[in-house]
């Protein structure tokens, strides 16, 4: 049996996540798998739960903008983007600060970002000081686990499973950010038209 922690025991998932632990955790979308983005035995740990090429890229979940903004470049558009429209079910492909490690996403020049989904995950992420990888709770090319009782047959691996529900039950809008016209590499619960309205806003 994998260790079922509710909410509030914040300490006992941070010190998993400390020792470069995998934990499933609640967001707004799915269920996903979480480890800290500061450490590549994490990462490497991360990769084996899910069982999942290193070529694959993880999103990274951050607390809030200033996190963000410590590992990705945030223009004034992106920045209406993060104001409007995080936290929630959306994830921004935005260029990386060339100071991150290249484990972090292979050495690639962006990086997927999203922004903390609950209260329990802003809590997590600060204590830790860390940003932390996020990726749906189910093996690579394996359909998503929509309870507990799945994610643990799925990833029995895991060191540890964060209590609660999620939402929308599908995965976040994908938008990259780093061209000149914004494009949505993954619909989601996020329309374009939204977005466009949010980037077109006079503030």
């Amino acid at each position: 049996m994998i260790k079922r922690y509710k909410e509030n025991e914040i300490d006992e998932l941070a010190k998993i996540l400390k020792m470069d632990g995998v934990i499933s955790v609640p967001t707004d979308t799915v269920y996903g798998l979480c480890a800290c983005m500061n450490s590549e035995k994490a990462y490497n740990n991360l990769l084996i739960v899910k069982n999942r090429p290193n070529t694959k890229l993880f999103p990274v979940m951050c607390a809030d903008k200033e996190q963000i903004k410590s590992i990705a470049t945030v223009d004034a558009r992106i920045e209406k983007l993060i104001d409007e429209l995080m936290p929630g079910p959306i994830t921004l492909i935005l260029k990386k600060k060339l100071e991150l490690p290249t484990y972090v996403n292979n050495g690639e020049t962006t990086i997927a970002v999203r922004m903390a989904t609950s209260k329990a995950l802003e809590n997590l992420i600060r204590k830790i000081e860390s940003p932390i990888f996020m990726t749906s709770a189910n093996q690579s090319g394996e359909s998503i686990s929509n309870n507990l009782d799945e994610i643990e047959k799925s990833c029995p691996l895991l060191d540890g499973m964060m209590e609660g529900t999620v939402s929308f039950g599908e995965g976040s809008t994908i938008l990259d950010c780093t061209l000149d016209e914004l494009q949505i590499l993954r619909s989601g619960p996020i329309t374009i038209e939204k977005i466009m309205e949010v980037v077109n806003k006079k503030i």
